[in-house]
Parts: C-alpha cells; structure tokens; sequence
C-alpha cells in the first residue's frame, strides 16, 4: 500500500475472471493500481470451500498477500443469500451460523478485519415476522463470536426492501449495540434508494456516523445494481459526494465492486476503474480539505 495515501482502495474479486490463483489475484490488483484484494465467500460451492482450508492454509493466504504488498483486509460475504440468518427451515439456520462461524475462524487466520454481512433476512424466501425475529437472534449470535476474535461484521446495504438503506442497518446496530457490528454500505445501492424513496443518499449515510468502517463504491443506475463500468453515462451513483461524506465520517477503507464481464479487456477495465475511483477518492479529499 502507498505509504504517503491517507486511504485504501481494495479490489473485488470478482472484478479478475474465475480460474485465476489468489498469486495472480494479488499480482494483478496491485499492477492495475489497487491497494489490496477483497475475498469473496459466495454461494458457490468452491468459493465455500474455502471455509474448510485448515488454520495453516488460512494464515498462509494471509502471509502471502502482505508478502506482495495487497494485503486481505475484508471479505465479502455474500454466501448468507443462500444460506440466510432468518430463514424459516432450521437447518438451513444452522447451517448460516455455521458458516459465519467459520468465516470469521478464515478471518482471523488470513488477517482480516471486517467481514462484509449481506443484508438479507431471507433471499430465496418470503420474509415475514419470523425471518426477521431469527434474523435478529442469530445476528446476535454472530456478533458474539465476533466480538471473541476480534472481528467486526459490517452490513452490505443491498438491493431488497429488508435493508436497502443505512437507516435500515442501523436499526440492528443499535439494537446489538456491539463495537463489532456496524456498516459497510455500497454507495451505488443506496443511490438507487434513494431514488426509489425519494431522499437524499448523503443525509442516509450520515446516519451511520461512528459506525461505517469501510464503502463499497459502484456504478448502478434505476433498477440495474451490478455489471456495469465505472463512468457509464447512464450511471447516477454520487461519488464525491458519498466519498466525501465517508471521509468526514473518518472512513478511509474503500473497495471498487465490480465485475468481470465476458469480452471486455479485464485488465484495461481494472485498471481504468483503479484511475477512475482514485481521481473521485482525491477530488473528494481536496473538496473536504477547502
């Protein structure tokens, strides 16, 4: 990481096309400009299988990203969707709390220090009074293991009513009212939320002061929230001013979501939204500074 930057930039994962190495990952984040790698535990079955790599092949992924200067400092973990905190079958339950249990054991190993929570109660499901009754006790649940190593959980703001705005997610922060639960909004779905509500993203950000440790920053535009290049002129996320917001908040974790799409030149992509979010990083920095 550049010494003399007062921010990280991470890249997403999923930004570098599937069947590369995490060597390769890790080689090709920081040649294209980026600071560090963002793991990614989805639903995918090897994506998963990763949970199950012993402590020393953990703590040897972790040793080798700092080894090349792109260090694993978040994860995201959107694996919940599949297997959510508040669905209504109980072993799928069991089986959500089992994997945060052990994404935050690979956490611990690997050096990493929030885990990105998906803010779903249930995804494949039907919400009602009882997903969010689970969602909430297992949540505590998960925070309480947290809390033991040493972890922070930070909620995603994601694209379903449940919790598609700061304010949403504060309402569990509160509730918890733990140190190691808080926020890790992505600017782009909140954009489009407050498009949808009629508000203003900024004034839903601020009300995560004091508890949003890091910011997904993505293009989306009306009813669209992934698959698209940083810079599309059919775009409408409010970088500066959400850049800015962040780092009065003190914030100074961000990472570029993103995705590889089949055709495009990943690596010009890459590095193009590495120049394009570092230019929107230092116009907000300098904005702050006046």
């Amino acid at each position: 990481m550049e010494e003399n930057r007062s921010y990280s930039l991470g890249l997403y994962e999923k930004a570098i096309p599937v069947g590369m190495t995490f060597p390769q990952m890790f080689a090709i984040a920081k040649q294209c400009g980026f600071d560090r790698l963002e793991i990614s535990v989805d639903e995918t079955d090897w994506r998963q299988e990763r949970l199950e790599w012993d402590a020393s092949r953990q703590r040897e992924l972790g040793a080798l990203s700092r080894a090349m200067d792109a260090p694993l400092l978040t994860m995201c973990l959107s694996g919940h969707r599949k297997y959510p905190f508040g669905s209504h079958d109980s072993e799928t339950r069991r089986r959500s709390l089992d994997i945060m249990e052990k994404a935050i054991r690979f956490a611990d190993n690997a050096g990493i220090s929030v885990i990105q929570l998906a803010g779903y109660d249930v995804y494949y499901e039907q919400g009602d009074d009882d997903t969010r009754k689970w969602f909430a006790e297992n949540l505590r649940r998960s925070v309480d293991m947290a809390a033991k190593a040493g972890v922070v959980l930070a909620f995603e703001t994601m694209e379903t009513p449940f919790m598609d705005t700061v304010e949403k997610s504060m309402k569990y922060v509160s509730e918890i009212g733990s140190p190691w639960l808080g926020v890790y909004p992505d600017i782009g779905n909140l954009k489009n939320a407050a498009v949808l509500y009629g508000t203003d993203v900024v004034e839903d950000m601020m009300l995560g002061a004091g508890h949003i440790f890091a910011v997904h920053l993505k293009e989306t535009k009306p009813g669209l929230y992934r698959d698209m290049n940083f810079g599309e002129s059919t775009g409408h996320t409010e970088y500066e001013r959400c850049i800015e917001a962040s780092l009065r908040m003190g914030v100074r974790m961000f990472t570029g979501e993103f995705w590889y799409q089949k055709g495009q030149d990943y690596m010009s992509v890459i590095a193009d939204s590495a120049k394009f979010l570092r230019e929107k990083i230092e116009a907000s920095a300098e904005n702050l500074a006046h």
